[in-house]
């Protein structure tokens, strides 16, 4: 039984017109529930014989030696010392990913994986072996990200360290090419944010798998909130917003647009 979120938003993609896939951009702060939200979305057009897939764009993070060079490049800016901000991805392979699996005729589609417990929690691209294959075409395609979708503002931002995401932010427009429509989700305060990712970080501790401690994944996290201030989802098109309190539940009823 697919959660109230869910529902919400398989309620929200009959409201659309029929196409082969429907494409959904999903956006929400980081430990949110994205990746859960489309998973569930996957599941119930699967379990009516429909093929479905969620692609999450951390997969197109830089590997771990590139994010390293890109660090070396940019020293002491925080916002692109470690993965996350715009800047940190490989535009060319997730336009390239996007774009098979966004195809209307058969196909078999490479998806990448990107493992965030290497390196002890700083990540890097699993081996080629590891992808997933996925048959094309599909009937949907959730695409999610916590930056998707943002905006790059006109002015240079009051920060520094912010010219070069800002600047990095207008390609990654190439990814939302066919989005028929958006889920954005938000937090009632930015607290909730820093927490989310703390708790996944021990969830990932407490299964065995190498993760940032609760200091690190603090200090991970902190470096994202000026982010959440500058640049807004203003996307073309239908779009469901979502409010989520503290414990990740919807708060009141999404406003379509």
């Amino acid at each position: 039984m697919p959660s109230p979120l869910a529902r919400r938003v398989l309620d929200f993609l009959e409201t659309l017109p029929t196409a082969r896939p429907r494409v959904l951009a999903l956006n929400g702060p980081q430990g949110c529930g994205k990746s859960t939200l489309a998973a569930e979305l996957v599941a119930h057009f699967g379990s009516n014989g429909r093929r479905a897939f969620a692609v999450s764009i951390d997969d197109f993070y830089l590997t771990h030696a590139a994010q390293r060079a890109l660090a070396d490049a940019h020293p002491g800016n925080p916002c692109l010392e470690h993965r996350g901000y715009p800047g940190t991805h490989d535009l060319a392979l997730g336009t390239r990913v996007l774009t098979a699996l966004r195809a209307p005729t058969p196909g078999r589609v490479p998806v990448p994986r990107y493992d965030k417990s290497a390196h002890g929690g700083r990540g890097d691209r699993a081996p080629e072996h590891m992808w997933p294959a996925v048959e094309t075409p599909l009937d949907l395609l959730v695409v999610e990200g916590w930056m998707l979708g943002f905006q790059p503002v006109s002015a240079p931002p009051s920060d520094p360290h912010l010219h070069a995401p800002n600047a990095a932010l207008a390609d990654y427009a190439a990814w939302l090419e066919g989005v028929q429509a958006f889920v954005h989700l938000s937090a009632t305060a930015q607290e909730h944010i820093v927490a989310w990712r703390v708790d996944a970080e021990r969830a990932r501790r407490n299964s065995g798998a190498p993760a940032l401690s609760d200091a690190e994944a603090r200090d991970y996290i902190e470096r994202f909130l000026p982010a959440y201030a500058l640049w807004g989802v203003s996307p073309e098109g239908p779009v469901l917003r979502v409010t989520l309190d503290a414990s990740r539940r919807p708060r009141a009823e999404g406003a379509l647009q």
